[in-house]
């Protein structure tokens, strides 16, 4: 069965676009070395195992961009080739039920890296046991955001680690002041149901050096 995703389709082609700019710009730079280097140059990229599919040589045995091999990979953007040997279930059961071994495997794969699952360092049962069930409850969180924001955990950390605090101290007070949200932090906190933390945090350092 072959299956069709739009958004992943999108993600193939920008990516590829990328990647081409990129090896336009390596051609470019091949043409301003040295009589020395350009054949080593000329190898190595030829032999890269992203770069040189997209390479074929002229007659002249210059390096140019294979266009019609572009061209045969635009037409597999967001394209899966899906296999079952149950005929009872229909198209719609297929491609779901490998979406969702895919959201598995990438859940399988955060615990083992994101929230390090393991190795584990504790040695008695009840600790090891606490160990799996906190990991357990962050996977929870993480897909619970990712699913309300319709966006990759590491996309949401990153855009919420932009958000700093800055400490500022005049005279006897401290004064700790929160960058501005962007609309895209703000647009996040809302989909999870978070409240914004507050911009500005006060606090008095002659009450602390008293007590």
């Amino acid at each position: 069965m072959l299956v069709r995703n739009p958004e992943q389709a999108k993600r193939d082609r920008a990516q590829r676009e990328k990647l081409i700019a990129r090896l336009e710009e390596e051609l470019e730079q091949l043409k301003h070395l040295d009589a020395g280097k350009h054949p080593k140059a000329v190898c190595t990229l030829r032999s890269h195992p992203t770069y040189g599919r997209y390479l074929r040589e002229t007659k002249m045995g210059q390096l140019c961009i294979d266009r019609a091999k572009v061209k045969d990979e635009e037409r597999l953007d967001g394209k899966y080739l899906l296999r079952t040997s149950d005929d009872t279930l229909t198209a719609v059961d297929v491609a779901l039920g490998y979406k969702q071994l895919v959201e598995i495997e990438s859940a399988f794969r955060t615990l083992k890296t994101t929230l390090e699952l393991r190795p584990v360092y504790h040695r008695l049962d009840e600790r090891i046991r606490a160990h799996v069930v906190l990991c357990w409850l962050a996977l929870l969180l993480v897909r619970v955001a990712e699913l309300r924001t319709g966006k990759t955990w590491p996309v949401i950390r990153d855009r919420l680690q932009r958000m700093h605090l800055g400490e500022f101290i005049v005279g006897n007070s401290k004064l700790l002041r929160r960058t501005e949200t962007t609309d895209e932090q703000a647009s996040i906190l809302d989909a999870m149901r978070v409240c914004e933390p507050p911009t500005i945090f006060h606090k008095d350092l002659s009450e602390a050096n008293t007590t």
